[in-house]
Formats: structure tokens, sequence, C-alpha cells
């Protein structure tokens, strides 16, 4: 088959990874700059064209849409996905899971374990929308932010009321969340493939941080997930709609709870953590399912 990855950076390991993996399975793999492709959309023939060239008809997609450029990355999968070509993430379900404050909504309804979660515009009792969540410490989470910046830990009710209160003075959006102290600044992340974890790992933050990112200074451990655990992260990945994604899970003493799905996560990792190909599966599944004029696919969770 040939396969273009969207990637704004060939030289990241995930990227690297998944062209290895697809070249050894014996496919063609090209590598192409999300923010170099532009779109001509006519009525019987769209088309995208690259570097003064049109693209030619790909089997496969696979979007590695950064945070930064989510509006025009998922722009150039919707193209993908109206020219007939299949991209293992769906351009919908990669805008869904990026809005924070709309994956916590949809997966609440569903059923799904989530921390306890306040938003509001402009709450005319702070003290009210912290004490709905549990009470200090809470975290603080910027709507927009990754990689664990603009998540900032209140310890006490006037730490979180000023945190709060001087992002509500830079007119940006918040989270305010109850703090799972019982994780011990650990979570795991459940990779997902087609409906299955093939792939998990305990994150534990550094000394003194709450958070568990291995961008900041965290390590990761294999792990065995628990049934609910599993199931709970399978779950979490239908209601986003997505094919292959990273769910981050905490532990806590009501049951597993998602912090957060990821549709672009990143494989160095869980294949250091795991010693699993994961570049392979996700390979394996795009030779599984793809299709001409295939733009969806169902998770068997």
């Amino acid at each position: 088959m040939k396969v273009a990855i969207l990637s704004r950076n060939p030289k990241l390991y995930s990227t690297r990874r998944l062209k290895e993996a697809g070249i050894a399975r014996g496919h063609e793999v090209d590598i192409i700059n999300t923010l170099h492709c532009y779109m001509d959309i006519t009525r019987s023939r769209p088309a995208m064209r690259y570097h003064g060239v049109e693209l030619p008809k790909y089997d496969a997609v696979i979007p590695r849409i950064g945070a930064s450029v989510t509006f025009y990355g998922t722009a150039i999968v919707r193209q993908f996905e109206m020219m007939g070509t299949f991209c293992v993430n769906e351009s919908v379900a990669i805008s869904r899971s990026r809005d924070k404050l709309r994956s916590l909504q949809l997966m609440s309804r569903k059923g799904v374990g989530l921390p306890r979660t306040g938003f509001a515009h402009r709450p005319d009792n702070i003290k009210d929308l912290i004490k709905n969540v549990g009470g200090a410490p809470v975290v603080i989470k910027l709507l927009e932010g990754t990689q664990g910046i603009g998540v900032v830990l209140g310890e006490t009710a006037k730490a979180a009321e000023s945190v709060i209160e001087a992002f509500m003075g830079l007119n940006v959006n918040i989270l305010v969340q109850e703090f799972i102290k019982e994780a011990g600044g650990a979570d795991i992340r459940c990779f997902v493939v087609g409906g299955r974890v093939v792939a998990a790992m305990k994150r534990q933050g550094a000394e003194g941080e709450f958070r568990s990112n291995l961008h900041r200074g965290g390590s990761a451990t294999l792990i065995k997930l628990s049934k609910e655990e599993r199931a709970t992260a399978v779950q979490a990945a239908k209601v986003m709609g997505l094919n292959v994604c990273g769910v981050d899970i905490l532990q806590s003493n009501d049951g597993p709870v998602v912090m957060e799905v990821n549709s672009s996560p990143g494989l160095e990792g869980i294949e250091t953590a795991t010693k699993k190909d994961v570049a392979g599966m996700i390979f394996e599944f795009i030779e599984k399912n793809a299709r001409p004029n295939r733009t969806r696919t169902r998770g068997k969770g």
C-alpha cells in the first residue's frame, strides 16, 4: 500500500518509527509536512497539492497533528477523507479529543470514569467553584495546554483562588479538577489501536512534581492493567471515535479516571517501556481496515 504520514518533523522518533515499520511490512511510505499541503476544493474532483504538485492517491493517511496546528491539520485530514482516502483517525475525532471540555462532557454522558471537574466563564464565587470539585488542593488546567504546560496545582484554597483569578485576568479558558492524591503523582498511559489496548505503561512524576509527563522528567515502567482500567481506556477511545490514541488514566479510590485522550500519542516512551512494536501494530490495523472510500471504522470496544 501507499501510505502518507502527516508530520511536520521527519526526525521525530514517532515519525521515523512509523516510516520504518511501514517499509518493513512492504509498504511505500511518504512523510508529508502538514503545513505545506494545500487543498484544491472542487465539486467533482477534490485534490491535495504539495510543493507545487498534486499528491498521488494514497491508500491510507496517518495523521500526526500537533496541538498548535489543529485547525489547519484537521482541515487537511478532512480533505483526504473527501478524496476517499482511509485516515487512521478521522478529522472530527481529532477535533473532538483536542477540545478538553467537550471530550470530558462526552465521556461523562457515556459513564466513563472522570475526576470531578468544574468549568465557568466568570464565576461570581470562585470559592464555590473550588468547593464544588471537592475543595483544595485542586488542579487548574488551561484548555489549550499540552504536555503538562498550563497545569497548576492549587495546594490551598487561597493559592487556587489566586491562580484562577490570574488565568481569568488573561482571558483564557480553564478547567478546575479535583486532585487525585492517591495517584501519588503517577498515571497510566494506555495505547489503544483498533478498539483494544496494545500496550500500557505507568508514568511516575519526578520528585516533587505532580505531573507525570515524560517531557517534564517523569519515568516510565511496564504495568499490567486491571480489567476495569483496560475497559475504561477502550471506552474512552470509542467515545472519542479514535482508532489510534493514548488514554491517560489515574488510579483513584473510586476506580480508574480518565485525564485525557491523545489523538497523536508519542511512540518513544511506550515502545521503550514495553519493548513492543507499536508502530507495526498501527500498520497492521491499516492493513486490515484500509479500503477505498472508507473513512470510518468501528472499534471492538
